[in-house]
């Protein structure tokens, strides 16, 4: 079941970061709108990976442990868990990581392919707006 979840989740992720990439549509009037609509795209496709990644981190630590805290913790409840995972989460994604805590089995995976997903991101974002631009360009 949490197997049908994750891929669930990456199909969802890959789809829009993909859709976002490869769509085409119509550029003229966008000269003014194009730097709102791509900060608010990149705040929108940000969150939903953020999200989609903690959801499989949460799911798999109710399964088993595959994030370690540094600190000793004995049993945590279900709310802090999800927002360890959420944490865990934005922290892999925006950034290197702080090294508090630390995925171990399959949550090395995840956090790899998230990260991945974090550097990917703005280029695609840069790509995008100079193929926007270079089209407005040829249009006129």
């Amino acid at each position: 079941m949490v197997w049908i979840v994750m891929l669930l989740i990456f199909i969802l992720i890959g789809s829009s970061v993909l859709q976002f990439i490869f769509s085409q549509q119509a550029q003229s009037k966008r000269r003014l709108g194009l730097a709102y609509e791509v900060f608010y795209t990149l705040i929108i496709i940000y969150s939903t990976v953020i999200i989609g990644f903690a959801i499989l981190y949460f799911a798999f630590s109710l399964h088993d442990i595959i994030l370690l805290e540094n600190r000793n913790e004995g049993t945590i409840s279900i709310l802090e868990l999800w927002w360890k995972s959420l944490y865990f989460s934005g922290v892999t994604m925006l950034t290197i990581g702080y090294g508090d805590i630390s995925p171990i089995g399959i949550g090395r995976v995840f956090a790899i392919v998230q990260a991945l997903i974090g550097f990917i991101l703005p280029t695609a974002f840069v790509l995008k707006v100079v193929h926007i631009n270079y089209e407005t360009k040829q249009e006129t």
